[in-house]
């Protein structure tokens, strides 16, 4: 995973038979229509190639005998081939355009189910950035590839292959006179390449560095703002976004000297054909209408070359992505659900955790040699100061880490054997930081779980004390909150997540620092939401104010990853130990704070 993180920084091959086989997987649904695309293009290439051969007839056979009979047949022909020519492309390109959006719609619909199957600790090493570029712009860079590169590079080379065979059986010597460029053409080409890929990599690179810096800075506008920052984000920005430009001119550069380069050389052999050529009319061994049609040969020679070098910058920059999305796709969770899961479908509530260690980096341990069990509907609260694994624990038995030592058994079953959908179905997470998305009241309560009745979703904001908040908005629960509930207070967001706890009724629930960052009021409603909400349930709270745990059943005391000590709000203060040391700290504080107020 930590490769992910610097995969921008790679370079790859400017053509990989692998990734593109894993590329054409997803076109073989299509594969008919490909094969007409391909039809049609070869068909579309063959009608470019005949044109010129129709025009050398009609001056060799009839504008030079004077048959205006035969010469209005054969323009009629010309036409007929320029409207037929017309339709084939347009079938063509439309069924390509058609195929590739199917393909690209497959692959991005599967990238990003598997990013959901991906645990938290590939998210906490990779920044969302980095993640958005994938599922946005490599995955567009493939559409290119997909839609616009596949069949026609290989038109172009038919084209171009079918020119030089053309000429050839016209007039072989004129032939060779018109394709003595041609080194300098491959030449001009070679480092038209190697430049553009060496450039092209790094706009790759300054892209995705750019989305994750727009990302970071736009979540955390509220922190640059309220620290002056706007200035430093500023200039930061400026810097990448410079470095971006820089490259994109650079690329920009290389291709105003390669085109005018190629036109150059095609305005050469045009000279070359002219030169000989017309020497060969005025000696009478060559036709006048055979010349023309040389022209127009290379006129329509030079036109694939070009395209083809847009077709390669389409391909390398297509391999690049596929390099990386396809990195993304092969990179497998941590875990996942057991290949032979034992069902907990009848959840009692029952939590043990014996001997469990942890730690995020396989060496730092956050949890040490953890043991204790909660009986089904027991409250229990989680305490200690910052870091002492509390959180920790609630992601584990979330399932969202995997311990690495000890077993962590519900209803005495090793969570390792759930599947995860049982697990976090069964369990319930209140987080303190409540993440809303964008929409309405209901829909963030019901969270796409058409389960989940109307009349049970409404039950459970009356119950949280949601309601009378809900009431004031012009369309109820119907109201739009805005991203990340924007609209909202912080005491209102917490109801919110309690009434979305409520509604999916868990067996086992999980308050981390549910209760914090709102006023005397607020926590009042709070406090009495939580009171319904732990009714007949297994209920964990983490909590750094002691003051709203004192009526659990049972409090277990965490301190540098261990269980130090166990037991009720006034047998732990009894024993004048860790916890009492806590709940002394935090009631001078109070003190302090209240002789403040008072003072003031």
């Amino acid at each position: 995973m930590a490769d992910f993180f610097h995969e921008d920084e790679l370079t790859g091959k400017a053509y990989d038979s692998r990734l593109m086989k894993r590329l054409l997987v997803y076109l073989r649904p299509h594969a008919r229509f490909v094969a007409l695309a391909a039809v049609l293009l070869l068909i579309g290439s063959a009608l470019q190639l005949v044109g010129p051969v129709a025009i050398m007839h009609a001056i060799d056979n009839y504008i030079v005998n004077s048959d205006i009979h035969g010469l209005g047949i054969i323009s009629l022909v010309y036409v007929a081939l320029l409207i037929v020519g017309f339709g084939v492309t347009w079938a063509q390109i439309y069924t390509m355009q058609w195929v590739g959006q199917m393909a690209v719609y497959r692959l991005r619909m599967e990238l990003f189910s598997h990013l959901q199957t991906l645990n938290l600790r590939f998210y906490d090493r990779n920044p969302v950035g980095r993640i958005l570029t994938r599922v946005t712009t490599d995955i567009n860079a493939l559409n290119e590839l997909l839609s616009a590169g596949v069949v026609t590079i290989i038109g172009d080379v038919v084209t171009l292959l079918g020119i030089i065979g053309f000429m050839m059986v016209i007039n072989f010597r004129l032939a060779l006179v018109t394709l003595i460029v041609l080194p300098v053409l491959t030449v001009a080409a070679f480092v038209f390449r190697s430049r553009v890929r060496k450039t092209y990599r790094e706009i790759r690179r300054y892209i995705a560095k750019l989305n994750a810096f727009i990302q970071e800075h736009i979540s955390g506008m509220s922190v640059v703002q309220i620290f002056g920052r706007e200035k430093a984000a500023y200039d930061k920005f400026t810097g990448i976004n410079y470095k971006l430009m820089k490259q994109h001119h650079r690329s920009v550069l290389y291709y105003a000297i390669f085109f005018p380069v190629v036109r150059v050389l095609s305005a050469v052999s045009l000279a070359l054909i002219i030169w000989y050529g017309g020497g060969d009319v005025i000696s009478g061994t060559l036709t006048f209408g055979t010349l023309v049609a040389f022209t127009q040969y290379v006129e329509r020679f030079y036109r694939p070359i070009m395209d083809l070098s847009e077709k390669y910058n389409i391909l390398q920059s297509a391999m690049a992505s596929a390099e990386r999305v396809f990195r993304l796709l092969d990179t497998t969770p941590d875990f996942s659900t057991p290949k032979n899961p034992v069902a907990w479908d009848d959840c009692k509530g029952q939590v043990e955790f014996k001997n469990v260690s942890f730690a995020y980096n396989d060496s730092d341990w956050v949890l040490n040699d953890v043991s204790f069990q909660i009986k089904p509907g027991e409250k229990v609260a989680l305490v200690g100061a910052t870091g002492a694994g509390k959180t920790t624990i609630s992601g584990l038995l979330m399932r969202f880490y995997d311990h690495q030592k000890g077993n962590i058994l519900l209803d005495g079953i090793d969570i390792k054997k759930i599947p995860l959908h049982d697990i976090r179905r069964n369990t319930g997470l209140v987080l303190q930081d409540v993440f809303l998305f964008s929409g309405a009241i209901k829909k963030n309560v019901r969270l796409g779980n058409e389960n989940i009745t109307d009349e049970a979703l409404e039950a459970a904001v009356r119950d949280v004390n949601l309601e009378r908040f809900t009431k004031t908005l012009p369309n109820g629960l119907d109201f739009e909150i805005g991203e990340r509930g924007v609209s909202l207070s912080v005491g209102q967001k917490q109801l919110l997540s309690f009434a979305r706890a409520l509604a999916y009724d868990p067996k086992i629930l999980i308050l981390d620092e549910a209760t914090s960052s709102v006023d005397t009021e607020t926590e009042m409603l709070i406090q009495q939401a939580l009171d319904r909400l732990m009714e007949g349930r297994t209920s964990i709270v983490i909590a750094h104010r002691l003051s709203t745990i004192k009526k659990v059943d049972r409090i277990l005391v965490l301190h540098k990853g261990c269980l130090r000590e166990s037991g009720t709000h006034d047998e732990l203060l009894e024993k004048k130990g860790i916890y009492w040391k806590l709940y002394q700290l935090q009631y001078q504080l109070q003190n302090s704070k209240a002789a403040t107020r008072e003072s003031v």
